[in-house]
């Protein structure tokens, strides 16, 4: 095996196991930063991989191909509407983020599996047939070197989330909604004061992640586990989080921060088609991307500004 399919393993490896976290940290982004803390997204991830894997089943013999993609934003939806809950807890009703965030994680795993025993009378889902597999550029796959590392044998949607993520900085940085956002995670009041409808984003920016984080779980679904079970998704949302946290709270950031996540878990897969690393024993491979996430939380929360109003209710009367 020469070296440029060893880097192109490791690159379309990386892309596969990065794109649920771009999408779900992404989603966080955009939540903290209208100030309302979401320990939820794991949760928010289940229910888009239990719709997902669900509306595949059923209908991918009449949509073909185009299932998982049809399933992903049907993922993002039921995202949208499981995170409701946490934006009613939060802004309407005052609770605590992190405790909120709590309950969702604890609840979406035990709805997604009584779900799944009403309706298939088992604990798990069927392997789904049609996923999102591996994609080929037509054209940039025959560039010498950069085309099979980049562009042969890739994820597709790897590079929509890419996208996405250089759509969410525009949005966020560039854009009158992405500085009315950010005034009401930094300070509420001052937004108020201004005529800036804080619920209003506080809610946008709460049910944008829950979209988001949705298709992050759709996606690892379609890409990864194949199937839905109570442990399909353990773990990607608390990783999410933590991409978020390292890449400082900016969609770019966050984005390669999810890369960098994405590549610590390929390598459990692909290690033992790698040299030197085929002799790591594969535990210290599963394990690694939770210690990386353990370390980054160490290292960098302490030193990563958060919004200043994140995690803090606001009162109108005040």
């Amino acid at each position: 095996m020469n070296w440029v399919s060893i880097v192109a393993i490791i690159i379309s490896s990386t892309l596969v196991y990065s794109t649920p976290l771009i999408f779900t940290a992404l989603g966080g982004t955009f939540s903290e930063r209208g100030g309302i803390v979401n320990v939820g997204l794991e949760g928010i991830m289940v229910m888009g991989a239990f719709s997902s894997v669900v509306f595949n089943l059923t209908f991918a013999g009449s949509l073909g191909k185009a299932t998982p993609w049809i399933a992903a934003l049907v993922g993002g939806v039921v995202g949208v509407i499981f995170s409701l809950l946490h934006a009613v807890a939060t802004i309407n009703f005052r609770a605590d983020h992190i405790i909120s965030g709590t309950v969702m994680n604890l609840m979406a795993p035990a709805l997604g599996v009584f779900l799944v025993k009403a309706m298939y009378a088992k604990g798990q889902t069927d392997n789904i047939e049609q996923n999102f597999g591996y994609f080929s550029f037509p054209g940039l796959s025959k560039i010498p070197v950069l085309g099979p590392i980049f562009f042969k044998d890739t994820s597709l949607m790897a590079y929509v989330a890419i996208l996405v993520a250089v759509f969410a900085w525009w949005l966020m940085f560039k854009t009158k909604f992405g500085l009315r956002l950010r005034s009401v995670g930094e300070n509420p009041q001052a937004a108020d004061t201004l005529g800036i409808n804080v619920y209003g984003y506080r809610y946008a920016g709460v049910l944008i992640s829950g979209f988001l984080g949705g298709i992050g779980g759709a996606v690892f679904a379609q890409s990864i586990s194949g199937n839905f079970s109570v442990g399909t998704i353990v773990g990607q949302g608390f990783i999410s989080m933590a991409a978020m946290i390292f890449g400082k709270w900016n969609p770019i950031g966050a984005m390669g921060a999810a890369l960098f996540f994405g590549f610590a878990q390929s390598l459990s897969i692909i290690g033992g088609q790698l040299p030197g690393i085929n002799k790591i024993p594969s535990v210290y491979l599963l394990i690694a991307p939770y210690i990386l996430t353990i370390l980054v939380l160490v290292f960098f929360l302490g030193k990563a500004t958060a919004p200043k109003a994140d995690g803090t209710n606001y009162i109108k009367s005040k």
